[in-house]
């Protein structure tokens, strides 16, 4: 009796590692590919960003010198390259904290915003 109990436990053992094993096999896998999915994220962000800025650097080029169209010209090749510079320095983990801030600092607007978009992505996917 004493062996079928020595041997019961022993294989409620093996099979506890082998559980835990898998596990933690399946824990190291979802990091490496969170990992991976987080670093060609944050490529394809600093890429929008050069894109950005090399949109803006030709708006300048092709876009006429002075005048109304000029200024227009130039503010939005401003705004593009400001805007290609910001993503490319800060990147994902960076802006995920501007957010966090400007959620902080203006929570009714954040909910506000949250819920507009939140009733536009209903009205597109009941459709």
């Amino acid at each position: 009796m004493s062996y079928l109990k020595d041997k019961a436990s022993e294989e409620a053992s093996t099979l506890s590692m082998k559980g835990r094993d898998a596990i933690s096999a399946a824990a190291a896998k979802t990091r490496d590919v969170t990992s991976s999915t987080l670093q060609m994220a944050e490529g394809a962000v600093d890429t929008v960003g050069g894109e950005m800025k090399s949109l803006a650097g030709s708006i300048r080029e092709r876009s006429p010198v002075g005048g109304m169209f000029g200024n227009a010209a130039s503010g939005v090749a401003n705004t593009l390259e400001s805007g290609g510079t910001y993503l490319q320095e800060r990147n994902l983990p960076g802006m995920s904290g501007d957010v966090t801030n400007l959620i902080r600092r203006y929570p009714l607007q954040a909910i506000l915003v949250g819920l507009g978009v939140g009733f536009l992505v209903g009205r597109v996917v009941r459709r």
